[in-house]
């Protein structure tokens, strides 16, 4: 090839999608039509460099197709077919502002051609549009006669071809993302001149077309309707002749990219590097006449797209243009030869040797008219969506064994530097990508790790993941708070990274009306938490006053896969790609959110409240629970001394009833414990302040039962308050905390587990009796009718019930 190969670049649209398309009118036209896959066309004046018009569509764009002689455009969208008319667009006044400036059409349901969903493929052939549309399980081509054109719903069917679909023959993914190519083959007795033809239509020599398509199609001179399926067949239809199917001429199975044809040639391209060359050859004597000759070769691939000019096939890998000089002029009168492809080695070998041409990134191609006959001219799009004009010197026979001139040399030394310069700078972005997306796999595969050990294990064995707390009170603004300090501890072997949202749900025991509005959430996010590692979050829990214990939390962790994928692919997941992993639930009881005076002596001093104050606090204080006859509420639970000692491992001469108090107030339930440091005890008496701001009294007083025979230590657990609230919220507390005595003790006989049968009964009274009163609390504050004796009266019975009956447990 003699001179270098120039690019020039035109216009700049942004990147492009896989389903880019640029057309252009004809040959000798300059207005070049393109897509660049989304719901816009461009119509470019190649000469002048000039936008002349953007067509806005309401659909992405599937193909289209220009009707040069009535000025027509028709796009094919996802619902159908849209006609726009070009004159007012191109004819516009050549006024200084109008010329740098598009116009702007915006397509309605009024350019509407053919209401036809998921039409892919468009062909215009005289006054017929063609398209094809996939619908399972064939592929389906209609042709549509244009009776007017002025009106575009007089667009009427005439004729339907189908055949069925074979997705077996390329992978699924490679075929969804090609479009069938539509091609009108014209005989060349029929053709007017070259130069003038339009794109999608090509002439063959009369031998080859009556060879390929018989002769009631030569005879009637009928336009032949060719298509590539993504599958890789090349089917046809004669227009004219009556009665004939779609018929599949060969298959290159694989894609087909590219379709085309000189004089003598029809040229099929694959996106692997398949080519199948059919010319006409003079058949062997036995045979006599002519027979059409299939020259199958391969190329080095992938093909992104070609196009053919004259006798050179120009195809683009994506990395490079090279061009594949096809045989020259028809076979028609030569020789027959040996081997079945009707070509020679030679001929074959030939083929198979495409030349670069040193220009990368082209992801379209289309044949171009030349002001200079010397040079051929190309169109190509770029994968950045730059519109490019490659001009191509003429290639001469002689050119292959012809030395290049030193200045030439140089400037293809300077092209190939540019096309090194331009692999690196894409290999480059690849390689950030390939390792954005192995990073992102990386997060993927822990934070799948951690869902499978934390849902692994069941609900009874304890998970590597878990939260536990601390109470505290604080006074802000002269009003007192319990706050609640919550610690996550990472026991598994995985760090939880950045995404990971620990979130917390504050349910009390006891819901407000319809269960509304009681519950709170809380949500806190980190950055990392390492294996063996803590990370601690702090919530207010309630105000001093309220007494809606106990109080449960629910903690779970979550992580949304937005993090790291795509919206379109998170969008397919169950739950919308939130992954949510339950931890242990936490619970807050009165005894947790007692303010216990220390040292216990100091506290004994606020036990001694008078009678009369105490019953005018009650009755002013408007609370359920105090009783007319009656200031002073208790409860008792009597446990066994010997239970306890060998529960909470204690060794004579110990006192059991301050080492119960002890383990009371200081040990940790439930996965939460009251901050701070032991509490020392010196007394069997322990008052403190509950939530409700009432004085309560707490003792454990060890005494014998029992007969003179079965003498039995007994430690007797004693609470009393002038609030009913206050004795039921502690009662059912000491309970829970007995409960796990009993469930940490050594079975010596059925005893225990009868206990805890009797242990569980009265609990569920006790809690009960405690829902039931801050149920009466909340309604009579809703009501505003229901009088503190009424709610009293209804919560004695209970009351009495669990006063005289106390719990005792050996």
């Amino acid at each position: 090839m003699e001179g270098r190969c120039v690019v020039e670049t035109l216009a700049e649209f942004g990147y492009l999608s896989q389903s880019c398309i640029l057309k252009v009118g004809s040959l000798l036209r300059s207005n070049v039509f393109l897509s660049t896959g989304d719901d816009e066309v461009y119509v470019f004046n190649s000469q002048d460099r000039n936008l002349k018009a953007i067509v806005h569509f309401p659909a992405p764009v599937s193909d289209l197709t220009v009707d040069d002689d009535k000025q027509i455009l028709y796009v094919a969208c996802w619902k159908g077919v849209y006609g726009v008319f070009l004159s007012p667009l191109l004819c516009r006044v050549q006024s200084s502002e109008a010329s740098s400036c598009p116009s702007h059409v915006n397509v309605s349901g009024e350019h509407f051609v053919i209401r036809e969903e998921g039409v892919s493929s468009l062909l215009l052939v005289n006054s017929v549009l063609l398209n094809v549309t996939r619908k399972n399980p064939s592929w389906l081509l209609t042709l549509y006669k244009i009776a007017e054109e002025s009106i575009f719903s007089s667009y009427e069917m005439f004729a339907s071809f189908k055949i069925p679909v074979v997705s077996n023959t390329v992978p699924h993914s490679t075929e969804e993302c090609r479009r069938p190519l539509l091609l009108c083959v014209h005989s060349a007795n029929t053709a007017a001149p070259l130069s003038g033809l339009s794109s999608g239509h090509v002439y063959l020599e009369v031998v080859l077309f009556k060879l390929l398509f018989g002769i009631n199609a030569a005879l009637t001179k009928s336009p032949v309707i060719f298509c590539g399926l993504p599958d890789g067949r090349l089917c046809f239809v004669p227009q004219r002749v009556p009665g004939c199917q779609l018929r599949v001429l060969h298959s290159l199975e694989q894609p087909v990219v590219f379709v085309g044809a000189s004089a003598g040639c029809l040229v099929a391209v694959g996106e692997q590097g398949r080519v199948v060359l059919i010319t006409s050859q003079q058949g062997r004597p036995e045979e006599g006449g002519f027979r059409a000759a299939f020259t199958q070769v391969c190329v080095p691939g992938p093909v992104v797209c070609a196009c053919l000019d004259g006798q050179s096939l120009y195809y683009s890998t994506g990395s490079d243009l090279l061009v594949l000089d096809l045989p020259l002029g028809s076979t028609e009168g030569s020789k027959p030869v040996k081997g079945e492809t009707g070509t020679s080695n030679k001929q074959a070998g030939a083929l198979q040797n495409p030349t670069s041409l040193n220009v990368c990134r082209v992801s379209t191609l289309v044949q171009h008219a030349s002001d200079n006959a010397d040079k051929a001219q190309l169109l190509g799009l770029s994968f950045r969506g730059q519109l490019q004009r490659i001009s191509l010197p003429v290639r001469r026979q002689d050119a292959a064994s012809s030395n290049l001139p030193s200045l030439h040399v140089g400037r293809s030394i300077r092209d190939v530097l540019a096309a090194i310069g331009d692999i690196y700078e894409r290999s480059s972005v690849l390689k950030a990508a390939i390792k954005s997306k192995n990073q992102t796999m990386l997060q993927l595969n822990q934070v799948l790790n951690i869902s499978f050990l934390m849902n692994g294990g069941g609900d009874c064995q304890e998970k590597p993941i878990r939260i536990h707390a601390t109470t505290s009170w604080s006074t802000m603004l002269q009003k007192d708070s319990l706050n609640l300090k919550c610690i996550l501890e990472n026991g598994s072997c995985y760090d939880l990274e950045q995404g990971w949202t620990l979130n917390i749900t504050v349910s009390p025991l006891c819901r407000s009306q319809g269960g509304e509005g009681c519950s709170s959430q809380f949500s806190f996010s980190f950055h990392t938490l390492p294996p063996r590692g803590k990370v601690d979050f702090s919530l207010p829990l309630a105000s001093a006053g309220e007494s809606s214990y106990p109080i449960t939390l629910f903690c779970s962790l979550t992580f949304p896969f937005s993090v790291l994928l795509r919206e379109e692919a998170v969008s397919g997941l169950p739950d919308g790609g939130l992954i949510s992993l339950p931890l242990n639930t936490l619970t807050v009881d009165w005894l947790h959110a007692l303010q216990v005076k220390s040292p216990a002596d100091a506290a004994s001093q606020h036990c001694n409240i008078d009678t009369i104050q105490a019953f005018l606090k009650s009755r002013l204080s408007g609370e359920g629970g105090g009783d007319a006859g009656n200031v002073q509420h208790s409860a008792s639970i009597k446990v066994s001394s010997e239970l306890l000692r060998d529960t909470l491992m204690l060794r004579p001469p110990s006192n059991v009833g301050l080492s119960l108090l002890q383990w009371l107030l200081c040990e940790r339930h439930k996965g939460v414990k009251v901050q701070g440091d032991k509490v020392v005890l010196n007394n069997l008496v322990v008052c403190a302040r509950a939530p409700n701001g009432h004085i309560i009294k707490l003792t454990a007083k060890e005494e014998s039962a029992g007969t003179e025979e079965e003498p039995l230590a007994i430690v007797e657990v004693k609470v009393e308050s002038s609030s009913m609230a206050a004795v039921c919220g502690m009662h059912h507390a000491v309970l829970h905390r007995i409960q796990s005595v009993l469930q940490r003790a050594p079975e010596k006989s059925s005893t225990v587990q009868m206990q805890s049968l009797c242990v569980r009964q009265v609990l569920l009274r006790a809690e009960t009796l405690l829902q039931q009163f801050q149920q009466s609390r909340i309604s009579s504050s809703f009501s505003g009718g229901v009088s503190t004796a009424q709610v009293t009266s209804s919560l004695l019975s209970v009351y009495q019930e669990l006063r005289e009956n106390p719990v005792f447990i050996i």
